[in-house]
């Protein structure tokens, strides 16, 4: 998926769309509200009533899955063509008619709790755990699952499977992290990410949070991290081999459509400052599929972090999408066609 807001407008009209043609491929989506009672944060805060929104795909009789989204995304961007339509069809690898699809908005994301409510910075700061621990929640409270088939989850849904793995290891039976690394954050991933959160907190119209109207330097920063962090490289050499096309997909970006509330979006991309499933790859029991893209900006492979932390995974493998001009770098995993039959042959291996 997209994980930067300038073209998660064009995500959401994408699907909105093709409501009539996904429909007809999989059951309707149905939305729902749950109250998580005095949440509790890592920082000791609590909420008393911490609102989770989510969306369901297919009959509580199904097989529950557990559908996870990215940093400044939720459930919708998950319910496109190029996903939902590749996944959730009949006899695709999560046919809805045979398996219950669960997608949260992650806490500070889409319609569930968020800064932008009302409560701007004195909402209290989250991190990976949290939002880890509110889908748990909502999972077991709101829904009564007691066990998942399967945890897929994108970027930093993916990020947010390795804490599942290793805090609930004995809650599904398989694992899927796609675009992500079970290590900590650090080197490019998190530089680009701190200069981009650096740039909108020192924007004069930021005002420490309490600003009236977005600061202005929002929509660069953003484009500057997406243009350097996802895309591909072979991709971008494709569409812009000229400094002048190179220019028209920059100007279309910082002129495109751009819905971000700054404290939600600081919020989401400085939640994952201190991820690090390290130490728990250990404890977990479920078999592991990562899926990565050779070409992912942020998770680039020939660092070998990645392969020397699978190897302290009891039953995992990475299934390493190649690099060409189809890919896009960090977001080829937000198209399932790259990597579909891979999952049904997992979700097949995984059966019990």
């Amino acid at each position: 998926m997209n994980l930067f807001h300038a073209c998660l407008a064009m995500t959401i009209a994408t699907v909105l769309s093709a409501g009539a043609a996904a429909a007809a491929d999989y059951p309707a989506p149905k939305q729902g509200d749950f109250i998580a009672r005095n949440f509790k944060f890592h920082t000791g805060e609590t909420m008393p009533e911490l609102k989770l929104h989510y969306t369901t795909v297919g009959e509580p009789t199904g097989q529950p899955v557990l559908v996870l989204h990215g940093s400044g995304g939720s459930a919708l961007t998950m319910l496109t063509p190029a996903f939902a339509g590749e996944l959730f069809g009949p006899g695709q690898p999560l046919d809805a008619t045979k398996y219950f699809i669960i997608i949260p908005d992650g806490i500070g994301h889409g319609k569930s709790a968020k800064p932008s409510d009302g409560m701007k910075t004195a909402f209290p700061k989250y991190n990976y755990e949290d939002m880890v621990e509110a889908q748990y929640r909502l999972v077991t409270e709101a829904l009564g699952v007691k066990h998942l088939r399967l945890i897929i989850g994108n970027s930093m849904g993916g990020m947010h499977a390795w804490l599942w793995g290793a805090k609930y290891p004995t809650f599904m039976d398989a694992l899927v992290p796609m675009a992500s690394q079970p290590t900590e954050m650090a080197a490019r991933n998190w530089l680009l990410r701190r200069a981009m959160l650096e740039t909108i907190r020192n924007d004069p119209g930021y005002m420490n949070g309490n600003y009236t109207t977005q600061p202005p330097m929002i929509k660069y920063a953003v484009a500057a991290f997406g243009l350097a962090s996802a895309g591909g490289t072979l991709n971008y050499q494709t569409l812009a081999p000229t400094a002048e096309k190179a220019d028209k997909i920059y100007d279309a970006r910082i002129n495109g459509p751009f819905h971000a509330d700054a404290n939600d979006f600081v919020y989401q991309w400085d939640a994952s400052h201190d991820f690090n499933p390290s130490a728990g790859l250990d404890k977990i029991v479920a078999p592991v599929l990562l899926i990565n893209a050779a070409d992912d900006e942020r998770n680039p492979p020939e660092t070998g972090v990645t392969e020397a932390a699978m190897k302290r995974v009891k039953n995992g493998k990475i299934y390493l999408i190649p690099a060409s001009t189809q890919t896009r770098g960090h977001q080829t995993t937000g198209n399932a066609k790259f990597y579909s039959a891979q999952l049904r042959d997992f979700i097949a291996a995984t059966a019990k």
